[in-house]
């Protein structure tokens, strides 16, 4: 039986250890000791994901990641009603240790009550936030399943992402010529200005439903009476239609060519590469099938949302791995004032519970 005060307290224990991304370490350790308290036997792959099975043949995946973007050190959790928030100097973690913790706690009830279950695989990811990290350098020679659930949504464990975008990241290094900037400007050619040149030539925040460009840091100077020699510019865009994503990419080029016409002398040199490919979930997908039965059995009703964002599911599809993303009652990610609810927390533990049950 899902004991809702027990999994309030594993997820408050978790969200209490620091592990920001490439720092999960304690996380690792806590997470082993759990798993085995169930009866499972766990590995580590050589960088660091916990993989955790009960060795029989056919498993299905739960899965969750094991670290948190900042500011997430020192967090403070409160209860508040049922509302799980930080002090708000923090976030509050639960993205994604609410999905943890809704594993941990099914496993747990599985456990003390015995009967007949689903066979299990428990893959707990390193550095997802930085890129799907973890996913992509996951030893999957040591992947048995064929299935995965992954809780990293937002909302409810009802909401399951139907799709996801592709996204590109770019990285542009703009070289123009340095000098003082008092004595002899002329001689110079200002990377920030030719930088500035592009970005004013390239779309920003949401261009459809389906689309977004972000340019997201500029590194650039040295001294204040100097010419700037170089720039930096990163940022990304991603879209879940690649006919978009295609013009997209042709846009950035010509404004590239059309700067590099303006400024002879600057060189600009850009780097883009794809991170995460789009999928969306066909209505006879496997894993889709599974969750959808489990939510039936519980009397929840799904629902399908397409998500800007991308998660290990993105990497576990590209491997072949019917992969399905649901939520773990988590709220307004990535910000200090991110909240979990405990109703849906508890159904994100019971939806874990069902689908291990419900064979």
């Amino acid at each position: 039986m899902i004991d809702r005060d027990r999994l309030v307290n594993t997820f408050l224990e978790l969200v209490r250890i620091d592990s920001p991304s490439g720092e999960e370490e304690q996380v690792a350790e806590y997470l082993a000791g759990k798993l085995q308290a169930v009866g499972l036997d766990v590995a580590r792959d050589s960088y660091g994901n916990v993989i955790a099975t009960d060795g029989r043949d056919d498993p299905v995946m739960l899965s969750a990641h094991m670290d948190t973007v900042e500011p997430g050190r020192g967090i403070k959790p409160s209860v508040q009603g049922d509302r799980i928030v930080s002090d708000g100097s923090t976030i509050l973690g639960g993205d994604c240790k609410a999905g943890v913790a809704a594993i941990l706690e099914a496993l747990e009830s599985v456990h003390e009550d015995g009967g007949p279950s689903r066979p299990l695989e428990a893959i707990f990811t390193r550095e997802e936030e930085p890129g799907l990290i973890g996913a992509f350098k996951l030893d999957y020679s040591m992947v048995r399943s064929k299935t995965a659930v992954v809780f990293d949504g937002e909302g409810p464990p009802s909401t399951i992402t139907s799709g996801s975008p592709t996204y590109v990241g770019f990285d542009i290094e703009v070289t123009g010529r340095a000098a003082h900037a008092g004595v002899e400007p002329e001689k110079g050619l200002s990377a920030i200005r030719v930088a500035a040149e592009l970005i004013t030539r390239l779309p920003q925040g949401r261009l459809d439903p389906e689309t977004t460009f972000n340019v997201a840091t500029i590194e650039a100077g040295s001294t204040r009476n100097t010419v700037p020699e170089l720039a930096s510019l990163r940022g990304e865009f991603r879209s879940l239609n690649m006919e978009t994503l295609d013009g997209i990419k042709l846009q950035l080029s010509q404004a590239l060519d059309e700067v590099r016409g303006m400024f002879p002398d600057a060189n600009l040199d850009v780097h883009a590469h794809t991170h995460f490919e789009t999928y969306n979930i066909p209505d006879d997908d496997p894993a889709l099938k599974l969750v959808k039965e489990a939510l039936d059995v519980l009397g929840l009703e799904p629902t399908m949302k397409t998500s800007g964002g991308g998660t290990d599911g993105n990497v576990f599809r590209q491997k072949g791995i019917s992969a399905v993303v649901v939520g773990m009652a988590d709220h307004n990610m990535h910000t200090v004032r991110e909240f979990v609810t405990i109703p849906d927390l508890v159904d994100a533990a019971h939806l874990c519970e069902t689908i291990l049950r419900n064979r």
